[in-house]
């Protein structure tokens, strides 16, 4: 697929970006580069890959699932710029 100058100006309106005259025909040439390399990936046969969420074999690191009461508000608001008892003291947003 060719990209021409009059897509890359459509590209660059609805994305309300300002592109130079100068810079379009560069644009239209570097676009039609990546399409092209984006048709050969499609020619690749890839029936038997599994599908892959992280190049990665990283599992996320489970903690226990515990319920508990959370008595604690000294170690909840030890870091509030500002508390009212036991509570959270936020500006008023609602007039």
């Amino acid at each position: 697929m060719s990209i021409t100058r009059e897509t890359v100006e459509q590209a660059a309106r609805l994305a309300r970006l300002t592109v130079a005259d100068d810079d379009k025909d560069r644009l239209a040439g570097e676009l039609s580069a990546i399409l092209g390399f984006v048709e050969q990936l499609d020619e690749i046969n890839t029936d038997d890959v599994e599908p892959l969420t992280s190049v990665v074999g990283a599992t996320a690191r489970m903690r226990k699932d515990e319920v508990n009461a959370g008595d604690y508000p000294e170690r909840v608001l030890a870091n509030a710029p500002d508390r009212v008892t036991d509570f959270y003291a936020v500006p008023k947003v609602v007039e």
